[in-house]
């Protein structure tokens, strides 16, 4: 039996494209890109305007939606009283004790003195009666006790009295400036998020697609917008492996377009160093290797084309790359 021959399924465009590739010059298939940059849920809030569709261009600044601010805006005043409250109790740690505290412990020693004076008076009175058998042991005992207690009493309350007078310590300023610090980023995260919620376009570029329509609530990090950005777009191909050597990143290239006669200046801006299987649609002649590299060619300034076209690279080969060096 004879073999039958591999069939191929190519789009109509790339094999008007494979029709008028020249022999000599090394060639990848592709397709036409811009940059995307994909903008984030901040938070998981409701959408309550658009104010973009997409297709349309816009500069770097504008606002392209905007997210529902009641929660956020409640959690940023809070973080700002959090804040408020931190400077205050740092502040007082600062000032340190009152006066009127130090007075008020000043009298606690005092009375605590006095109480002690007559404990011990009481206690001598009785120690010589309870030798004698005069009052019960357990009297005695009592007095002792009650003259130590009242000892334990006075050193307590000259001690609250000395940290008074000492002032507030290093360690505890240290803690209270920290604190004040936490709260300071914490408010200026919440306001971060807050100025999120209209998002706004980072660069110029034209919207390629709104995943999420007016009154969705999209999870945090889901794309709510995408940007397509850029001066001009770039050639987006496979390399095949037999001329992978051949294609370096700076090297000139001619792009060729579906719909466009003639072709378009172009420099390699990427190669990739991992290869990856050939797409069906970029497997070309005598296919001997299916493993290519994916790489990128930027189009010059002012070329204004949709994403997504077809395109045919040819790379320059390695005698004129070395004399377009410079």
């Amino acid at each position: 039996m004879k073999a039958r021959p591999r069939k191929r399924f190519l789009p109509l465009a790339l094999c008007l494209l494979l029709a008028g590739c020249s022999d000599d010059a090394p060639q990848a298939l592709g397709t036409l890109e811009y940059d995307r940059v994909a903008l984030p849920a901040p938070v998981a809030e409701r959408i309550v305007s658009i104010d973009v569709r997409e297709g349309q261009r816009v500069e770097a600044g504008a606002t392209l939606l905007t997210l529902e601010r009641t929660r956020t805006e409640a959690q940023t005043q809070a973080a700002l009283a959090q804040v408020l409250r931190q400077r205050e109790a740092l502040a007082e740690l600062e000032a340190g004790p009152r006066r009127e505290d130090i007075d008020q412990a000043r009298a606690n020693l005092n009375a605590a003195q006095a109480q002690a004076r007559d404990a011990s008076a009481y206690y001598a009175r009785l120690q010589p009666l309870g030798q004698h058998q005069l009052v019960a042991a357990a009297e005695v005992d009592r007095a002792r006790a009650a003259a130590g207690n009242a000892q334990a009493q006075v050193r307590a309350a000259q001690a609250a009295l000395d940290e008074l007078v000492h002032g507030t310590r290093a360690e505890q300023l240290a803690q209270g400036e920290a604190a004040l610090q936490a709260a300071q980023a914490q408010a200026e995260a919440e306001q971060a998020t807050l100025q999120k919620l209209d998002l706004v376009a980072p660069r110029a570029g034209r919207i390629d697609s709104i995943p999420y329509k007016l009154g969705d609530q999209a999870p945090v990090g889901a794309p709510l917008v995408v940007m397509l950005v850029g001066e001009a777009p770039h050639a987006r191909v496979y390399v095949p492996e037999p001329i992978r050597a051949d294609v370096a990143v700076g090297q000139r290239a001619r792009v060729f377009v579906e719909g466009r006669a003639q072709a378009l200046e172009g420099t390699v801006r990427m190669v990739r160093s991992e290869p990856t299987f050939t797409p069906y649609y970029a497997l070309t002649g005598e296919d001997a290797a299916r493993l290519s590299y994916l790489a990128e060619v930027q189009l010059a300034p002012g070329v204004d084309l949709p994403a997504g076209l077809p395109v045919r690279v040819e790379f320059a080969p390695a005698e004129r790359r070395a004399e377009d060096t410079p």
